[in-house]
């Protein structure tokens, strides 16, 4: 029978059939190639074979992806850690404060939705707690990533004011939604559908870090077409398989424009004589803190400054 992936716990997998019934799998045999360095060969989102008696099903085979949502392993160097695959679009969820999402985690989650060209959401939560001069920079950030062709909201899941918004975005689709612990992603997600009930911790007064409320990734459907992946907060987004030269080809802003420079293909945007992207970047015509966040993965440097 074929199935999708709803929900990963490492050893065991509910797995959603095309009757409509959730069923319990393990895996069987060898999924990926030794060369493929996954630290999940099976993730939520993919579409599988498998058969199942009255005790377990077994998922005997996966089939092709269409895209993939990964990160590098925080605990097994030089292997990825795919969060979800077959994904429609993804949704992050940021906070400028209690916890502060870094506008080079922003980037760098983005770029690597980017680069299987999967449209990006981003959602600011907590306004209501941000001052006067918070809120003037995250009307910047705003207009920022909406004028990338990056579909942004402001808004508070307290208040609920942009809850249509949301469910308008996310009708008929398969949306992956990742943050930071504590940005308030398991509440808005509670208030999206009755039939996402998600555990939700408060915010710890000594790190203003949120604590994981969600272990493992999991997908709900709210109705026959719109599909919700939850994933446990990440805090940090290590790349993975970029090299420096195709980085700009996912910033959409340097995209365009690269092909311009001097040295074609080969221009790494830095210090290049002739270079478009630089002169994009004197003329005000590319933030300076993408570039900055662009930089940073060239150099391979942490992230969540």
């Amino acid at each position: 029978m074929k199935g999708r992936v709803i929900r990963s716990t490492g050893l065991w997998y509910n797995v959603l059939g095309e009757d409509q019934k959730v069923y319990t799998c393990r895996a069987r045999g060898k999924f990926r190639l030794d060369e493929i360095k996954e630290t999940n060969p099976i993730a939520v989102g993919d579409n599988v074979i498998f058969d199942h008696d009255q005790k377990e099903g077994h998922i005997t085979e996966i089939l092709p992806r269409e895209n993939i949502i990964e990160r590098q392993s925080v605990k097994k160097t030089g292997h990825s850690h795919v969060l979800a695959a077959n994904v429609d679009q993804v949704m992050l969820i940021a906070s400028l404060k209690q916890p502060r999402t870094s506008v080079g985690f922003i980037d760098r989650f983005m770029a690597s939705a980017e680069s299987f060209r999967i449209p990006q959401i981003l959602v600011f939560n907590k306004t209501d707690i941000l001052r006067e001069k918070d809120l003037d920079l995250q009307s910047k950030l705003v207009d920022l990533y909406n004028s990338l062709g990056i579909k942004t909201i402001s808004m508070s899941a307290i208040e609920t004011d942009e809850l249509s918004s949301i469910h308008e975005l996310i009708k008929n689709k398969t949306t992956l939604v990742a943050g930071h612990s504590g940005v308030g992603k398991s509440t808005i997600l509670n208030k999206l559908s009755d039939k996402i009930s998600q555990s939700v911790n408060e915010i710890s007064g000594f790190s203003q870090k949120g604590t994981h409320t969600t272990t493992f990734a999991e997908m709900f459907q709210l109705d026959e077409k719109t599909f919700i992946i939850d994933t446990p907060g990440v805090k940090e987004w290590g790349l993975m398989d970029m090299t420096e030269q195709e980085i700009s080809d996912y910033f959409p802003e340097m995209r365009e424009r690269r092909l311009n420079c001097k040295f074609g293909s080969r221009c790494i945007h830095i210090t290049e004589p002739g270079c478009a992207v630089l002169e994009a970047l004197q003329n005000n015509e590319i933030a300076l803190s993408r570039y900055e966040s662009y930089v940073s993965m060239v150099a391979g440097e942490d992230n969540r400054k």
